[in-house]
């Protein structure tokens, strides 16, 4: 049997995911008011630079004398400082609610443990760590870029059951089904950024945006180092929300704004993911090809990969990137599968 603060904790972090894709780089987070082991008031971070989900939660409820007798759930410790909004812990205090339960603390500098401190000198009694692991899961892109000072990065790719995915000079060769690629249009509306390398952009001619999914689409990202792409390509005609990274020192077809300058190709991984993170860009997406996955793989400069497994044989063609590590999770998804793998670092 679930205790109370786990009931309400889960409540919390459904209500976070409704935020997915609107708030970065912000994080999750969701909250509730509860009276008499009763949910009067919920709200979720809707859309970054707005209002947190203790502010909505508190806005939420009807009966407002019976604010300060309730009991606040909120899956992220509250803010403490001012940003884009007011701190969410002086809301709390000035309400004078009492009891606070916190899923997981905010390790960003100008919070970490601050927030909860705060409370607990206005007389506030905190409860910790509840549903943690969780919490913490829910903003894994949020927390991994604070603490590795890098976007979270996610490598995905589908393969053949051969173990190849793609054939030689056929541009677009379809693996997956439509299924996956609706799961991967919604795995582009929760990442910040997508990446993929010149021949990808050259041969396929991708679109990189979201259209199978509700959200925003992510800045498109192309590693042309050699300065091989034309301005008519499909990943830098939609709209101006694209960088190249290239190690050319002059560039005529493409605005300087939308240049990433590469100084030693050897090193352009850690230089593109330094760029991003002083850019605030807290999550990326590989998405091919062979070449660039298989980079990040070698220079252990990822977090997560999905692999898309087709039950079709093609023979022949680009072999598929291999991992060293186990299989984390597996979902079936029509006649694919998803393998999950996660890297330890």
């Amino acid at each position: 049997m679930q205790n109370s603060h786990e009931v309400f904790m889960k409540r919390c972090i459904e209500l976070a995911k409704l935020g997915g894709g609107n708030v970065a780089p912000n994080p999750l987070v969701g909250s509730v008011l509860v009276y008499n082991g009763k949910i009067i008031g919920e709200g979720f971070h809707k859309y970054f630079g707005e209002a947190h989900a203790e502010v909505n939660a508190i806005n939420s409820v009807v009966k407002k004398e019976l604010i300060s007798k309730c009991t606040l759930y909120v899956s992220l410790e509250p803010c403490s400082h001012f940003g884009k909004t007011p701190p969410c812990s002086n809301l709390i205090i000035e309400k004078k609610i009492k009891n606070v339960v916190i899923g997981c603390r905010d390790i960003f500098l100008l919070v970490n443990g601050n927030g909860i401190e705060q409370l607990k000198q206005a007389g506030v009694k905190v409860v910790e760590g509840i549903l943690e692991e969780e919490c913490r899961e829910l903003n894994k892109n949020f927390f991994s870029f604070h603490k590795k000072k890098r976007p979270f990065v996610t490598l995905k790719w589908a393969s053949s059951n051969d173990g190849f995915i793609g054939k030689i000079g056929i541009p677009n060769f379809k693996i997956s089904n439509e299924l996956s690629t609706i799961f991967v249009h919604k795995l582009r509306s929760n990442n910040m950024a997508i990446v993929v390398g010149t021949n990808t952009a050259l041969i396929d001619n991708p679109k990189l945006t979201v259209r199978k999914w509700l959200g925003k689409s992510p800045l498109r990202i192309v590693f042309d180092l050699d300065g091989k792409l034309n301005s008519n390509l499909n990943i830098f005609s939609i709209d101006e929300n694209y960088l190249i990274a290239t190690s050319k020192t002059t560039v005529t077809k493409f605005p300087e704004k939308n240049i990433v300058r590469i100084e030693d190709k050897k090193n352009s991984l850690h230089e593109l993911l330094n760029y991003l993170y002083n850019k605030n860009i807290n999550s990326i997406l590989v998405e091919g090809g062979a070449k660039l996955l298989e980079s990040f793989i070698e220079q252990n400069l990822w977090d997560e990969a999905i692999q898309i497994k087709s039950d079709k044989n093609i023979d022949e063609g680009i072999k598929s990137p291999l991992l060293s590590c186990g299989v984390c999770a597996t979902k079936k998804v029509g006649n694919d599968t998803h393998y999950f793998y996660k890297n330890v670092i």
